[in-house]
């Protein structure tokens, strides 16, 4: 039996969130212990809450919908990269010193990951530069995920990391907690939700260990 890897960040009320984004919010609609026949929860949170997929309408008014992502993109084989500490940004420079070359999904391993565990949001985070994300679109790269709340420096004011992915159809996925995943291959499966129309949505997302061969 392959080990599977629980990649996604819980979602609870009062739960880390990008500022500015809506608060997490989880209550009891319905309750056994209030006299009600079953369990039933109200929930509230923004399209971007958690571990979650944008999609290009995210900064692109025509772009393509989280519902309609082509789900292939979403499930496959996936690189997983690690940066050490002392990274700050991930430039065309950091990412030459991997070999890519053929890998269709790429996620990047940073100190975000131990960031992730922190109740409060921390703005100096390590993000993908700009010069990264052309760099990885040049390589043929069709999904790029990262372990903190955005894969942009925090405010940067041009977006360009987002929009030059987006705008080639890369998909992005943030918000991954890979503390204790080792570098190498593996099998990604992350399905957001079929959000209708929208720019994003949150996601469950596993890396599982590839089989060996013969197994």
């Amino acid at each position: 039996m392959r080990k599977i890897f629980d990649i996604s960040v819980p979602l609870a009320t009062g739960g880390l969130i990008y500022p500015g984004n809506p608060a997490t919010e989880v209550a009891p609609q319905q309750s056994i212990a209030e006299g009600a026949s079953a369990n039933v929860s109200t929930i509230v949170f923004g399209s971007h809450t958690g571990t979650h997929v944008d999609a290009a309408k995210h900064f692109f008014d025509d772009g393509q919908t989280v519902d309609d992502l082509p789900l292939d993109r979403l499930i496959g084989r996936a690189t997983v990269l690690e940066f050490a500490d002392d990274v700050m940004q991930i430039g065309a420079g950091e990412l030459g010193g991997h070999a890519i070359d053929g890998a269709k999904r790429v996620l990047l391993k940073t100190r975000n990951s131990a960031l992730l565990e922190r109740p409060e949001f921390t703005r100096d985070y390590t993000y993908l530069a700009p010069d990264g994300a052309e760099f990885l679109a040049e390589k043929g790269v069709e999904l790029v995920g990262i372990d903190y709340l955005s894969i942009e420096q925090f405010r940067s004011g041009h977006h360009r990391t987002h929009r030059t992915l987006l705008e080639r159809r890369i998909v992005i996925v943030e918000g991954l907690q890979l503390g204790g995943i080792a570098p190498g291959q593996y099998d990604f499966i992350c399905l957001p939700l079929r959000l209708a129309g929208m720019d994003g949505a949150p996601a469950r997302a596993v890396l599982m260990e590839i089989e060996a061969k013969g197994d």
